[in-house]
């Protein structure tokens, strides 16, 4: 593969702070890299000095010639008197891209939902949109122009759950064409292991280069721990308790990475479960008794628009759900009912009398008033201790795990960043005792390490938790539940989890694609929709074959290794053979349809 990229020596420096130091890396053509660390570790630098929006201090950039770049950087370059229309096609003409399938498609992904938002579709004026509108505008607008290399800060940022699986997607089915790279910055764990197949982790001042996506990070540091002689106590981290997670996981959370699989397995052998369901349940029900929170027959709206109807929801001590839905669907408004923050037009809500609210909301501004405070006031402000599960920590050692080490406890709640104000928020909430805990996205402006420590947190946390994120990591991690508003007035129970939901939406899609078209057949017009339609089956279709294609490699490495050890048994060289055999064809069946469905996709 040609190389796109070159980084030789790079040293980068703010300040009294080595962000890189004598950094060498490249982009090749087929390149799918995911880039992670801390908060204010150099992820975005890196991709500064990958585009040449910053020059290093030391070093040299080169780009092959004829390489175009598509950067979605945090802040928002779009004009805000522009139509969606001049933001997305430039001057195309309808016809130009009503015929091209992946423009339709990309259209339809990213901003299907801005005419049913009542704002107008590409008519609407840039400057109307709310910023993750804005943002998804800007990203279709990068798709369409189709860059050799995608550098993509935080995508899925404000996307919804459907909206990263649709971004996963296209990425990957766009990654096939060996001539395109992406490089990616994400805290999005399920959306890194679904695109990387190479991961960069940038911490002080070095990149380390991981092949595969997040399990495979994971494994990688673990590993590398284990390798470099750590004590027995150490084992007993976080690393090792998100990789036994990663494991006992669904299968298609582990296909894709290379890891050595008999390493991961002696890595956890001997690692609990993430968290003791009964006991926690237990301990809930001592704290809260039989009532937690009660909506019978509950009626909720936004305006004219009804979120739910007649609808009756019980929660019970020690439950732990999580709540998905397209954006506007009326997530947040649901959880402020469950908090009795909005109005019921009818219906009741029942609160259990030894209940303590906590509720997470997407604001910050609530700490504006403690601008003026060191970290470690603002937490002790609320409580000098708190207990999670059966351990006592005090607040400053609640601040530590969730990423305030002891210098940055000192600082003024005015002077954080916007993801350390994330987690001074939640270390507050926490350290409050609630005994049901509503997060409304709280994965919002959290690095991996920070988002880590959070779920290790409440793993042991003995109370009833409810989810509102778009982060499906996240829900399959702490939440044994799953429900979604599906724009029906009803609550619907997910046994199958966000893969039904998925699945679910996929299938209203279908249909409000198939109304229309069956109109239009009469006139001629039923082959886009029909298009669209075929195009989206068949990206699903080329997903699922690369995943298969992946895991036939490694079994085929693991038949040449057979037969080199067997070498001089010759009947057990038959049989691997035979193996062998039925694993090629089976591997040229696949190829075959990937080129069927790449023909589609295109």
């Amino acid at each position: 593969m040609a190389n796109l990229i070159s980084v030789e020596r790079a040293s980068l420096t703010f300040g009294t702070t080595q962000v890189l130091d004598e950094v060498s890396l490249g982009v090749n053509e087929g390149d799918r890299i995911g880039i992670v660390g801390r908060n204010g570790g150099g992820k975005t630098s890196l991709l500064n000095v990958l585009t040449s929006v910053q020059e290093p201090d030391s070093g040299r950039v080169t780009r092959a010639r004829g390489t175009t770049l598509g950067v979605l950087a945090q802040d928002d370059p779009l004009d805000p008197e522009a139509s969606v229309r001049e933001a997305v096609l430039g001057t195309l003409a309808d016809h130009e891209w009503a015929s091209v399938p992946r423009v339709r498609d990309i259209l339809a992904g990213l901003l299907g939902g801005l005419a049913a938002a009542g704002v107008g579709g590409l008519d609407a004026r840039v400057g109307a949109l709310s910023g993750g509108e804005r943002r998804r505008v800007a990203l279709a607008g990068l798709l369409i122009a189709d860059p050799s290399i995608l550098l993509l800060d935080e995508p899925t940022n404000h996307l919804d759950v459907e909206g990263v699986a649709w971004l996963a997607d296209h990425l990957t089915a766009r990654g096939a064409r060996p001539d395109r790279a992406l490089v990616v910055i994400t805290h999005d764990r399920w959306f890194l292991d679904a695109v990387a197949l190479r991961t960069w982790e940038v911490a002080d001042g070095a990149v380390h280069v991981y092949d595969g996506g997040y399990a495979a990070f994971v494994l990688a540091r673990a590993e590398r721990q284990r390798v470099a002689a750590v004590t027995a106590d150490r084992r007993d981290n976080l690393l090792r308790k998100e990789l036994a997670w990663l494991r006992r996981g669904p299968p298609a959370r582990t296909s894709k990475p290379r890891f050595r699989i008999d390493a991961a397995n002696a890595l956890i052998a001997d690692e609990p479960p993430p968290r003791d369901s009964v006991e926690l349940t237990r301990f809930a029900s001592a704290r809260l008794g039989k009532t937690v929170v009660d909506l019978h027959e509950v009626r909720l709206t936004v305006g004219e628009r009804v979120l739910l109807d007649g609808v009756t929801w019980l929660l019970a001590p020690g439950e732990r759900v999580g709540i998905v839905g397209v954006n506007g669907s009326g997530k947040t408004t649901l959880l402020r009912a469950i908090a009795g923050l909005v109005p019921l037009p009818a219906g009741r809500r029942k609160e259990g009398p030894t209940v303590r609210l906590g509720l997470l909301t997407q604001e910050v501004r609530e700490l504006d008033a403690l601008g003026d405070r060191r970290v470690i006031e603002a937490l002790e402000e609320v409580r000098t201790s708190v207990k999670v599960g059966r351990q006592e920590l005090s607040a400053s050692q609640l601040a530590q795990r969730l990423g305030f080490t002891g210098p940055r406890q000192q600082t003024r709640v005015g002077d954080l960043s916007g993801g350390e104000r994330r987690r001074l928020q939640l270390t507050r909430l926490l350290l409050d005792e609630p005994n049901v805990l509503l997060l409304d996205e709280p994965t919002n402006d959290l690095d991996l390490e920070t988002l880590t420590s959070l779920e290790d947190l409440l793993d042991g946390w003995p109370g009833t938790l409810v989810v509102v994120s778009h982060d499906r990591y996240l829900l399959e991690r702490v939440c044994d539940r799953e429900v979604a508003l599906l724009g029906d007035g009803r609550l619907r129970d997910l046994p199958g989890g966000v893969e039904e939901y998925l699945r679910i939406r996929s299938a209203q899609v279908a249909a409000e694609l198939a109304a229309p078209m069956a109109t239009a057949a009469g006139r001629g017009q039923a082959a886009p929709v029909a298009d669209a339609v075929a195009q989206r089956e068949a990206r699903k279709t080329l997903a699922r074959v690369e995943r298969q294609l992946s895991w036939l490699a490694e079994r085929e490495a693991r038949l040449h290794e057979a037969m080199a050890a067997a070498a001089a048994d010759h009947q057990a060289v038959l049989g691997l053979d035979r193996d062998l055999r039925a694993l090629i064809a089976e591997r040229e069946d696949l190829e075959v349809q990937w080129l069927e469905a790449a023909e589609v996709a295109d």
